[in-house]
């Protein structure tokens, strides 16, 4: 049993678990954008931004001078705005492939899901700063 948790505010406990979820959304990206050989210079933008996402979120469940949740907030609001980008550029990757959007454009052409995580652990984030 872990005996440190207790007490804790279901806040830090998100925190720390939104953390772990960015940290396994770089390493999901980072796979599929090298595979592709970062073709285009907006493939590098996630992998950049979600292990910076992660640690700010790990520091402020830990941490929480005001100045952190600020940073931790301009971070997920910029990663909102990236992952609805990447929304779009992946969408668009998947109409430009031979037969537009068929199905199987959908399986082998970028991940359309990918993106919409990251938008959707940025919401999440946000809902957990913002909750009172």
């Amino acid at each position: 049993m872990v005996n440190g948790w207790y007490g804790w505010p279901l806040e830090r406990v998100l925190l720390v678990l939104l953390g772990l979820m960015y940290f396994a959304i770089f390493v999901q990206v980072t796979i599929f954008h090298y595979r592709q050989n970062f073709r285009h210079w907006s493939m590098w933008v996630p992998v950049i931004a979600t292990p910076i996402d992660a640690l700010a979120c790990e520091t402020y469940a830990f941490w929480t001078p005001q100045w952190v949740w600020l940073v931790l907030t301009i971070l997920l609001a910029v990663s909102l705005v990236a992952g609805m980008v990447g929304s779009f550029l992946h969408w668009r990757g998947i109409g430009e492939r031979v037969g537009g959007y068929e199905m199987r454009n959908f399986l082998v052409g970028p991940p359309v899901a990918l993106p919409a995580m990251i938008t959707g652990t940025s919401v999440l984030g946000l809902v957990i700063l913002f909750w009172r």
